[in-house]
C-alpha cells in the first residue's frame, strides 16, 4: 500500500509529522513524502526538524518541483494522499487544477483517478474566497478536514489532541487500523440529579 503525504507551509506541521510517525509503524505501507519549501521552513520553526530528519520519516522523498516523479502519474497506483497541513495556496491550486508543482499535481492525480485525497486546511478566520476554494475542492472529490481539536475524548496534552486528529485523518482515507479509540457514548453518565444532561421532556401533540 502506498500513501502520499505532503507538508505545506501552513502552521500545524506537527500533524504531518504525527501522520508520518503512525505510518512508520505499518510495515505494509510505503510512504511517499513531499515537503514544499515553505513547509520545510515551518517544520524547522515549529518542530525543530532538519531536512535530513524529515527525509528519515518516509520511504521515498520527492522534491516539490519534481513533476516527473512517480506519484505525478495516474499509472502509478497509490492508496491515497494527505496534505497535512494544507495551506490556502495549495488548496487553491488543487481546487482550480493549477498543478504546477508536485503537491498539486499528485493531488490532482488522486482526484482524477478517484483516489482518496484529504486536505487538512489550516487557516482562520476564513473569508469567502477560502470557502469557495474549499467548496470547489470538495466538489472535485477532495475530503476537507481542517485539524479541529476533539475535546470530547478528554485529552490531557497537546500531543494527544494532535494524535487524535492524525488518526481520524488516516481512518478517513481507509486506514481503519490506525483510527483512534471509538466513542463509547454517555452510558451511565446522565442522571436525574444533573438537569444539564437529562433528556428533554416528550412534547404533547395538540
Amino acid at each position: 500500500m502506498r500513501i502520499v503525504v505532503a507538508i505545506t507551509g501552513a502552521s500545524g506541521a506537527v500533524y504531518g509529522v504525527r501522520i508520518l510517525d503512525l505510518l512508520r509503524g505499518r510495515p505494509d505501507v510505503e510512504v511517499h513524502l513531499v515537503v514544499t519549501r515553505a513547509g520545510m521552513m515551518t517544520l524547522r520553526h515549529e518542530c525543530g526538524l532538519t531536512p535530513a530528519a524529515v527525509r528519515d520519516l518516509a520511504a521515498v522523498v520527492h522534491p516539490p518541483g519534481d513533476i516527473g516523479a512517480t506519484i505525478a502519474s495516474g499509472s502509478y497506483p497509490v492508496h491515497g494522499m494527505l496534505v497535512a497541513p494544507c495551506s490556502v495556496k495549495t488548496l487553491s491550486a488543487i481546487a482550480y487544477c493549477h498543478a504546477d508543482d508536485l503537491v498539486s499535481r499528485a493531488a490532482d492525480v488522486c482526484l482524477k483517478e478517484g483516489r482518496p485525497l484529504l486536505l487538512m486546511v489550516r487557516e482562520t478566520p476564513l473569508h469567502l474566497g477560502h470557502l469557495r476554494a474549499m467548496t470547489a475542492a470538495a466538489e472535485a472529490g477532495a475530503i476537507i478536514a481542517p485539524p479541529v481539536p476533539a475535546f470530547y475524548a478528554g485529552p490531557s496534552s497537546v500531543d494527544e489532541l494532535v494524535d487524535h486528529t492524525a488518526r481520524r485523518a488516516l481512518a478517513r482515507i481507509g486506514l481503519s487500523g490506525l483510527a483512534p479509540a471509538e466513542w463509547a457514548g454517555e452510558i451511565g453518565r446522565a442522571t436525574e440529579a444533573d438537569p444539564a444532561v437529562v433528556a428533554p421532556a416528550r412534547r404533547t401533540l395538540r
